[in-house]
Formats: structure tokens, C-alpha cells, sequence
């Protein structure tokens, strides 16, 4: 679970409702569920129309990600490269083989399983990054998808008030009723902006971070095979692949490899 989305949003609802109290109002002046109906609902009915229906059935999907931590572990890869490095300049590429089948990693797996084959250079390194393309494609397609609710959730809240409007303006002879009226019309804006600011937004953020994180193993992983194919000293393979770790891990890393 990832308690930075947890916190986040738990956050901000509460200084929402800290800002109503402590400013004089009442929740139930904000509360309105025809309103809040017409942002959520609406926008997603209108999320339909812009994707396809399983793009829009999938969104829940993809915001679920947002609560994950997901775990890519770069340092054990840069230490299974090592080792496999160091096995193939003692024994050869094919002795490799006998390892793939314990990886767990589909895309290092049939980078490696290439280069045991024979693969050319050039041909590993086109096919592991359409991979890598195709990858980032279906991530933008998804987060495309969650960006366009944020979108379109602020419009559905002006509509919202655009129809309470209306309906304020043909009630004018009611003077007491101008101000409740105006008041619960700019409700829906009020949840148009929130769904965006509070949660789709954010929510892609995160997820475009998920993205780099996970393109940026990838491409360590590319970078490996092709150091391993080239015959590289262990130790320049470590350089190369230490070189995608933020300053932190990468410590982390060249401590635990002085203990060995």
C-alpha cells in the first residue's frame, strides 16, 4: 500500500474540511449529492464518449495503481547482471542458459535469451527497446485516459452552475432565495474542481512517476544485456548500470558491494 497516496488524499480532504469549519460555514452548506452526481457521473459518462469502453472501464483499474508501491528492486538486478557477467567471461554466453529460467523478469529474460541465441547486437537492442516503446504507449494511453476525467470533471462543475443559474434567474421575484440558491449553484464547481486538484491530477503524476521508474529498469536492463554480449569487465558493467541510481541507492549499493 502507499501510504504517500493514502496521506495525500486523506490530507487534503481534511484541510477541506478544516477550511469549511474554521471559516464560519457548515458541511452541509457544501454537501449536495445531485451536484456531486452530475461531476463524478457525468464526467465519466463523458469519459465514455471520449475513449473507448474498455479504456473507461479500465480508468478504475489504473487509479488502483496509485495506491501500490511498485517494487523494481534495481540494486539485485545490478547484482544478477554482475554475476551473470562474471559467469559468462569465465564459462561463456552459453552457459547462461541453465540461469533464465529462474528469472522472474520476462523482459531481462528475453534479453538474455537472445543473446544466448546468438542474436546480433543491433537487432537485441531494436527489439528490447520496441518493447520499451510499446510499454511507455500503453502507459500514456492509460494515464491519457485519467487526465481527461481531470478534465473534463471542472467543465461538468460549471455546467452544474450554469444550470443552477438558470434556475436562480427564472425565481428572481423570491428575493430570499437568491443568495441559498446562488450558493448551491457554485457547489458544483466547487466538486468540478476538487475531483481535478485533488485527485485526477495528482493521480497522473504519480503515475507518470511509475512510468520513468519502470522505463528507466528497463533500459538499465537493455544496457546490461548488451554489456554482457560485448564481453565488458564486470567491473565497467557495474559503472554502466549504477550509473540509472539515484545517489542514495547507488551508495546503498557500492557499501554492500565493499562488504563482499
Amino acid at each position: 500500500m502507499n501510504l504517500g497516496s493514502l496521506i495525500g488524499v486523506g490530507g487534503a480532504m481534511g484541510m477541506i474540511v478544516f477550511s469549511i469549519l474554521f471559516s464560519g460555514n457548515t458541511m452541509g452548506s457544501f454537501i449536495d449529492i445531485p451536484s456531486l452526481a452530475l461531476v463524478v457521473v457525468g464526467s465519466y459518462f463523458a469519459l465514455m464518449t471520449a475513449s473507448s469502453l474498455s479504456d473507461a472501464i479500465g480508468v478504475f483499474s489504473t487509479i488502483k495503481l496509485t495506491f501500490k508501491t511498485p517494487v523494481f528492486n534495481q540494486q539485485a538486478i545490478i547484482q544478477k547482471m554482475m554475476a551473470f557477467s562474471e559467469k559468462a567471461r569465465r564459462e561463456g554466453l552459453l552457459a547462461l542458459e541453465d540461469e533464465l529460467e529462474d528469472l522472474d523478469d520476462e523482459f531481462m529474460k528475453k534479453g538474455l535469451r537472445l543473446m544466448v541465441d546468438g542474436t546480433d547486437a543491433t537487432i537485441i537492442r531494436d527489439l528490447m527497446e520496441l518493447e520499451l516503446s510499446q510499454m511507455q504507449n500503453r502507459h500514456a494511453t492509460k494515464n491519457n485516459i485519467v487526465t481527461m476525467w481531470g478534465a473534463l470533471s471542472p467543465g461538468l462543475g460549471m455546467l452544474g452552475t450554469v444550470m443552477g443559474l438558470i434556475g436562480m434567474l427564472k425565481n428572481l421575484d423570491d428575493k430570499a432565495s437568491i443568495g441559498p440558491n446562488m450558493a448551491l449553484a457554485l457547489v458544483t464547481t466547487f466538486y468540478g474542481s476538487m475531483v481535478a486538484n485533488l485527485l485526477m491530477i495528482p493521480f497522473v503524476s504519480k503515475l507518470k512517476v511509475y512510468d520513468g521508474l519502470e522505463s528507466n529498469m528497463r533500459e538499465m536492463i537493455i544496457e546490461g544485456v548488451l554489456s554482457i554480449q560485448a564481453g565488458e569487465n564486470t567491473r565497467i558493467l557495474a559503472l554502466k548500470l549504477m550509473a540509472y541510481l539515484d545517489p542514495v541507492s547507488r551508495r546503498a549499493l557500492e557499501s554492500e558491494m565493499l562488504k563482499d
